[in-house]
């Protein structure tokens, strides 16, 4: 997989927020009350979608955590941008799912028959398969899949 979290950008949109808490680059994060990101908390909950990118500005990589009070390079894809987010651990994912928030900063398989708000649509699409149904993802590096905001 690549090393960057931007695999296709068509709308350069970027922000620069204060980490509320530990932020990996990949997470689906959100702002909170005191206008700092954190990872989104909402399982299956609506969603702006805002990625963390990799802090290049500081010789950081992918795999290179932020920590509480870090500034993080955020991301705001829009429709058709492709991704290198995260997968949440034991999900198994074909090309073409749809994914919405684990609500850990993850994400995981949209099931549109468990969907109990009208709001509630998945934010992304698969562009990879990523089996990871008997992994304890020991490491963050192989639960990354690319995916298309849709």
């Amino acid at each position: 997989m690549s090393n960057t979290i931007k695999l296709k950008n068509y709308s350069d949109v970027f922000e620069e927020y204060k980490a509320h808490a530990a932020i990996t680059p990949g997470h689906l994060i959100e702002l909170n009350s005191d206008n700092e990101v954190q990872v989104h908390v909402t399982e299956d909950g609506n969603v702006l979608p805002m990625f963390a990118l990799e802090d290049s500005l500081q010789g950081n990589g992918i795999d290179d955590a932020y920590a509480a009070g870090d500034m993080v390079q955020v991301w705001i894809p829009g429709r058709g941008d492709i991704v290198n987010a995260i997968l949440k651990d034991e999900e198994t994912i074909v090309i073409g799912d749809f994914l919405n928030s684990a609500g850990n900063g993850e994400l995981k398989k949209y099931d549109a028959a468990t969907s109990t708000l009208d709001l509630e649509k998945p934010i992304a699409v698969a562009l990879a398969a990523l089996d990871l149904s008997s992994s304890s993802a020991a490491s963050i590096a192989n639960t990354r899949i690319a995916v298309r905001i849709i």
